[in-house]
């Protein structure tokens, strides 16, 4: 009995130190792959973990107005968090920036706005990984709300976040 005791308390502090290993880790950027689904959560190039994604209805080419369910492409930061949110949690991504604003501008339309990473819509959490199959968002990037709550705690305001193609 005191041999599985032992085995327990050991078990229990190596996931211990896991767990706050993990958070304990810097997160500098976040990288967006469109076209491989794909957000890998990087500190000093190095990968920490990477997610499956869903992104906007239209997900092809770069986000022009809003309403036209893309999602941005280029660099951006973590600007907000909102632990409030209709989809489990999320954090705002600084869409759009000065050029994007200007060409909107050119086009004569908004360039629309409120993109973020974000969990499941509440009341939909059962979904889980079902909710990447297919692109269903109006231009942000969805992962599951277990995803979101571990990305929530890595990733700080100001963080770099490179969407590309």
């Amino acid at each position: 009995m005191m041999k599985v005791l032992k085995y327990m308390f050991f078990l229990f502090l190596l996931f211990s130190f896991s767990a706050s290993a993990a958070e304990s880790v810097l997160i500098d950027k976040v990288f967006i792959e469109k076209k491989a689904r794909r957000l890998t959560l990087l500190s000093k190039e190095n990968v920490i973990k990477t997610y499956k994604i869903a992104l906007g209805r239209h997900s092809e080419g770069k986000k022009e107005k809003d309403g036209d369910n893309k999602t941005p492409e280029g660099i951006c930061k973590i600007d907000s968090r909102n632990e409030k949110s209709s989809y489990h949690l999320s954090l705002h991504i600084s869409y759009p920036n000065e050029s994007d604003i200007k060409r909107a501008k050119e086009l004569g339309v908004s360039p629309g706005g409120n993109i973020m990473i974000h969990g499941i819509r509440n009341g939909f959490g059962w979904l889980g990984h079902f909710h990447t199959w297919l692109n269903w968002t109006k231009g942000c990037i969805a992962v599951t709300n277990k995803e979101i709550e571990e990305i929530y705690k890595l990733v700080p305001n100001g963080t770099v976040v490179e969407i590309r193609p």
